[in-house]
C-alpha cells in the first residue's frame, strides 16, 4: 500500500463533518478527465503511514471523519488492515470508490469497516460508453452489482457523477438516476478544467450552471436527494 497524499483538514469531502483525507495510490480506471492522475498512476510522492496515524490519534477530539480516497482504494494492498486500524480510533470512516471491485466492496461493508460509502458512476451503464469514459473498463455488470450492494446494505451512502461533457450528457444523468432508484443521495459534480489524466480533457469547457440545474431536475424523480456540487 502506498499513500500518495494526506489532507489534514477538509470540510468539503464529507458533508457536515470535519475530516482528514487519505489518498491511496493506484487505480483500475484511466479516466481521461481524472483530476488526480499522479495518485491514480502511482507517481505521487509517498506519505508515511505512521505519520498519518499519529496525526489522527492526536486529533481524535477534533476530527469527525476519515475519508479514504484515491485513485481507487480497493486496488490497494492491505486496505482491510488500514481500515481496521482506523476503526479502532473511534472516528467514522468514509470510503470513496469507483465500484469496479464489488466483491471487495461487499466484504468491507459486511465487516462494518466503513460508515459511509461514496461511489462514482462515470456515465450511463452501457459497456461501450463506460469503457470510453474510464479508459478501458467496460464491466458494467460489476458497476451495477456495486450499486445494489450499497443500496441493499443500508449503509449511509451517496452516488456521484462528475459531468465531464466528453463523457456525460444530460440524458446520461437521467439514465444513471434511474439505475440508482431509491438511493439516499445523488451528487452531480461540476467538472473542473485544469490538470487531468489526458491534458486535452483539461481544456474542455464545463456545463453551465443552468445545464447542471436542469440535470438535477431530471434526476429528482428517482433519488431521495439530488444535489449539485462545485458551482
Amino acid at each position: 500500500m502506498k499513500i500518495g497524499g494526506f489532507v489534514k483538514t477538509t470540510l468539503s469531502d464529507w458533508d457536515g463533518k470535519v475530516s482528514c483525507m487519505i489518498f491511496l495510490c493506484g487505480c483500475n480506471f484511466s479516466c481521461p478527465f481524472c483530476h488526480n492522475p499522479d495518485v491514480a498512476e502511482n507517481r505521487a510522492d509517498s506519505v508515511n503511514l505512521d505519520t498519518v496515524l499519529e496525526y489522527i490519534e492526536k486529533n481524535r477530539d477534533f476530527l469527525d471523519g476519515i475519508v479514504i480516497s484515491g485513485g481507487e482504494p480497493t486496488v490497494s494492498g492491505d486496505l482491510y488492515g488500514l481500515l481496521k486500524k482506523l476503526k479502532k480510533t473511534g472516528i467514522a470512516v468514509k470510503l470513496d470508490t469507483n465500484g469496479g471491485n464489488p466483491d471487495i466492496l461487499d466484504d468491507i461493508i459486511g465487516a462494518r469497516l466503513v460508515d459511509y460509502v461514496a461511489m462514482d458512476i462515470k456515465t450511463s451503464l452501457r459497456a461501450d460508453k463506460y469503457s470510453e469514459a474510464t479508459g478501458g473498463y467496460g464491466k458494467v455488470d460489476d458497476i451495477e452489482k456495486s450499486i445494489r450492494i450499497i443500496i441493499d446494505s443500508g449503509i449511509d451512502h451517496e452516488f456521484r457523477t462528475t459531468v465531464y461533457p466528453g463523457a456525460v450528457s444530460p440524458e446520461d444523468i437521467k439514465e444513471i438516476a434511474s439505475k440508482i432508484r431509491g438511493a439516499d443521495r445523488f451528487c452531480i459534480q461540476q467538472f473542473r478544467p485544469g490538470v487531468t489524466m489526458n491534458p486535452e480533457a483539461g481544456k474542455v469547457k464545463p456545463y453551465s450552471e443552468k445545464e447542471l440545474r436542469s440535470m438535477k431536475a431530471a434526476a429528482e424523480p428517482f433519488v431521495k436527494r439530488v444535489s449539485v456540487r462545485g458551482l
